[in-house]
C-alpha cells in the first residue's frame, strides 16, 4: 500500500510522458489513474491493481511503478511486444493476458501465467473484465502489417466504467461495433493503421464519451481534434519523448 499511495500522489496533476501525472477517470469503486508512458505503452492504476499495456522500451521507465498485477499484450510487434522487457517488469504474482497467437512466443517463465483470448473472447481471472476487440488492417496494401486474427484490442470495465485500447487497427467492424465506451485510447498512424479523418469517422461511429489518440508518431492530433468536433471530448498528450 505505501508504494502504491506513492505512485497514486505521484500521478494526480495532469496527462504526460513517464514521470508525470496521469488522468483521472472516477468509477463506483475508486479512481482509474492513466498514466502514458510512450507511443503505444500506458499504465494503469484502479482499485489497488497496477496494469501494464504494451511494456516495451527501458525497464527503468517503470522503475516509479508497482510491480505490474496484470499485464495487457496486444501483438507481437516490437512497439507492443518485447520479452526481454516483460522479464525485467514482471513480478512472481503478475499475470498476462495476450492474443491466443502471440502466446508461443511469450518467454518461457511467463507463458504459464498468460491467459490466451481470442478476438471475441473475454476474462475476468485478473479481477475486472477483459475483454478481446479483433484489431486489424481493412485496406489491402496494409493488411500485411496486421493480419485479421492476430491482434487484440481491448475493452476493460474497471468499476462500471468502459475502456478501450485500441492496439494496431483500422476502423474495423468490431471497433465500430462497441457500445458505452467511457474512455478510449485510439491508435492512428500510416501506413500501419490508419490516418486521423479514419480515426475521427471511427469515433464518431462507436462514439466513446474521452478519447486520447495514442500511437499517433507523425500525425496530426489537432487536425483529428476537429474533425472529432463534439462527438467526443478529445484530450490530447504528448506520448514521445
Amino acid at each position: 500500500m505505501k508504494h502504491h499511495r506513492r505512485i497514486i500522489g505521484a500521478l494526480c496533476l495532469s496527462l504526460g510522458l513517464a514521470g508525470q501525472a496521469a488522468e483521472v477517470l472516477k468509477t463506483e469503486k475508486g479512481k482509474v489513474e492513466f498514466h502514458p508512458i510512450n507511443h503505444a505503452t500506458l499504465v494503469i492504476a484502479w482499485d489497488g491493481k497496477t496494469i501494464y499495456v504494451d511494456p516495451v522500451g527501458n525497464a527503468d521507465w517503470y522503475q516509479t511503478f508497482p510491480k505490474p498485477d496484470v499485464v495487457l499484450v496486444t501483438h507481437v510487434h516490437g512497439d507492443h511486444f518485447r520479452p526481454a522487457v516483460l522479464r525485467a517488469v514482471t513480478g512472481p504474482k503478475t499475470m498476462l493476458v495476450a492474443p491466443e497467437a502471440l502466446v508461443k512466443a511469450m518467454p518461457e517463465g511467463l507463458r504459464a501465467r498468460t491467459i490466451p483470448l481470442s478476438n471475441g473472447q473475454a476474462t475476468e481471472k485478473p479481477g475486472f473484465n477483459v475483454e478481446a476487440v479483433a484489431s486489424y488492417n481493412l485496406t489491402p496494401a496494409r493488411k500485411k502489417f496486421h493480419p485479421k486474427g492476430q491482434g487484440n484490442g481491448y475493452v476493460l470495465t474497471l468499476g462500471g466504467k468502459r475502456v478501450y485500447l485500441s492496439g494496431d487497427t483500422e476502423g474495423t467492424p468490431e471497433m465500430l461495433a462497441l457500445k458505452k465506451i467511457d474512455v478510449a485510447f485510439l491508435c492512428m498512424n500510416l501506413p500501419y493503421t490508419m490516418d486521423v479523418a479514419a480515426a475521427a469517422k471511427a469515433v464518431k461511429a462507436f462514439r466513446p464519451k474521452v478519447v486520447y489518440p495514442y500511437h499517433y508518431r507523425g500525425q496530426d492530433v489537432m487536425k483529428f481534434k476537429q474533425l472529432v468536433g463534439k462527438t467526443a471530448e478529445v484530450r490530447l498528450g504528448n506520448w514521445y519523448r
